[in-house]
């Protein structure tokens, strides 16, 4: 996988690791499906507001 915010034209060039945040309430571990169903019942519960 690539990351967008590199640049082949400065090696050197500090790259910004990407927000994880979103993720803090998800267990260590746990899958790709448990990932899915935290943040689309974040995006649910968001929307009730």
């Amino acid at each position: 996988m690539t990351n967008a915010n590199q640049t082949h034209d400065e090696p050197d060039a500090e790259v910004d690791e990407p927000t994880t945040d979103h993720l803090d309430n998800v267990e260590d571990g746990c899958g790709c499906t448990e990932i899915w169903e935290h943040m689309s019942e974040e995006r649910e519960s968001a929307s009730d507001d």
